[in-house]
């Protein structure tokens, strides 16, 4: 408990030290999934290539939802440790686990029986329509699997330990590497291999957590009979999780819309955006990490009472991945070819990709308020903002400019994706002016006071 203890020691140091795994699982995690692209990509064609990309962000955007809502179980858990109440945090973690069980068996009645509808909303290319429906079918029927995988990362992110969701999700990156190889390679399973190897590849880093979380000391307590439905516990995590979960949907809605757009136009196109939307996983990484340790470690110094400690995380947090996000700007506007690359063998597809990058790269400059912004939000629970000022940016501003500049721009795949990056300068906008409100009403969260 004293090396996960946020509340006390050299700020950035501890921010660094908690979030570096945090960025190493999310970059296997994104490696993860570029694994399936990169072996359809080489061993199969542009049909099923567009299936894994409209249908993995189909599947993503549901699993998106299930880690933005588990961010309730993450900073519940987080409070709780920081108040010095780990018998609350058992109650939360218990409950968090009926709740999510009951969430990955509701998500599978949706996608399985659903798989051909979600696929005919997406405007699927005619070419690649029973491949995708077929790729969101499998992973669909591994929801509950998904679920699970996410969850355990959330809980021990919550209790400040990232390292177990790393081993986690570097078994996972090695199995799913395996069964890609397996069934797309070897067996020519194309995209319906590369769903199944998902899904296996995560039943597997499932089981291996079980066995390492039984052997591993909590800071608290933690039995059976923990597991069961705490109303209290339920609340807080539905309020702090809600929000957040329903941002990240109407989010993810948003860019789904951008995808069906870019379907309309061939399956070229379709087939360069998913090897494009593969690429902003990693060129995003260091600031989405920093989203997601920034909640962990502000939530804990909320709840100690060190609001002050929490606003300077922020500041370094920002400092740090602005650094990182000058260099992808660079390297993803002037040779994104050779990041696309790496994924596609097609030349029109690989170009197709970098001019929607370009837009990319700009929204590398972005991403380091708001990603820091959110998670500190999210930490001081002011989740209800960071749902409202995602809203207004996925529907004030993304999916408008991408249907004028679909219109106007003739196809341009770069004026398309310059619709990201608009929304993100009015959500700091939404983000700043927030933290200016909070500092003039000298809040609870920046005085130390706890509510």
């Amino acid at each position: 408990m004293e090396n996960n203890n946020f509340a006390e020691g050299a700020i950035l140091p501890k921010l660094l030290k908690f979030m570096l795994p945090v960025l190493f699982a999310m970059f296997l995690q994104s490696l993860y999934g570029a694994v399936d692209l990169l072996v359809v990509g080489r061993f199969s064609d542009n049909a099923a290539v567009s299936a894994v990309s409209t249908g993995s962000q189909i599947v993503m955007t549901l699993t998106n939802i299930l880690v933005s809502f588990s961010m309730g179980i993450t900073v519940s858990v987080g409070q709780k440790i920081g108040q010095s109440r780990p018998k609350d945090a058992a109650r939360t973690i218990g409950t968090g686990l009926i709740i999510f069980a009951v969430t990955g068996l509701l998500l599978t009645a949706v996608s399985v029986p659903g798989a051909e509808i979600l696929a005919k909303i997406m405007q699927a290319p005619e070419e690649a329509f029973s491949l995708t429906a077929g790729y969101i079918r499998i992973c669909g029927g591994g929801f509950i699997i998904i679920t699970a995988y996410n969850l355990l990362g959330s809980i021990f992110r919550g209790l400040g330990d990232s390292t177990t969701p790393l081993i986690a999700v570097g078994i996972a990156c090695i199995f799913n590497v395996i069964g890609d190889l397996l069934f797309v390679a070897v067996f020519d399973l194309g995209s319906s291999g590369a769903a199944l190897a998902t899904v296996l590849a995560q039943l597997i880093s499932v089981l291996l957590s079980l066995v390492m979380i039984r052997k591993k000391k909590l800071p608290f307590e933690f039995h059976r009979t923990d597991i069961r439905f705490n109303r209290t516990s339920a609340k807080a995590i539905f309020r702090i999780g809600t929000p957040i979960g329903l941002q990240d949907l109407l989010v993810g809605v948003s860019f789904l819309v951008m995808l069906a757009i870019v379907n309309k136009t061939g399956l070229s196109a379709s087939a360069g955006v998913g090897v494009a939307e593969k690429v902003c996983a990693f060129i995003m990484l260091v600031p989405a990490a920093f989203m997601q340790s920034m909640s962990a470690f502000v939530a804990q110094n909320h709840g100690a009472g060190r609001p002050d400690r929490a606003v300077q995380a922020l500041k370094a947090g920002i400092a740090v991945s602005f650094a990182f996000g000058a260099v992808m700007f660079l390297v993803t506007f002037f040779r994104g070819d050779l990041l696309a690359g790496v994924f596609s063998n097609d030349h029109e597809a690989v170009i197709n990709a970098w001019e929607y990058l370009k837009a990319y790269a700009i929204d590398c400059l972005l991403t380091c308020f708001l990603f820091c912004f959110i998670g500190y939000y999210n930490g001081i629970q002011k989740t209800t903002f960071v749902m409202i000022q995602g809203i207004c940016g996925a529907f004030c501003v993304r999916i408008p400019v991408a249907f004028i500049m679909e219109h106007f721009g003739k196809g341009s795949l770069f004026l398309i994706g310059l619709a990201t990056p608009c929304s993100t300068v009015l959500q700091i906008t939404m983000c700043f002016i927030m933290y200016i409100h909070l500092s003039r009403q000298k809040t609870p969260v920046l005085t130390g006071r706890c509510p």
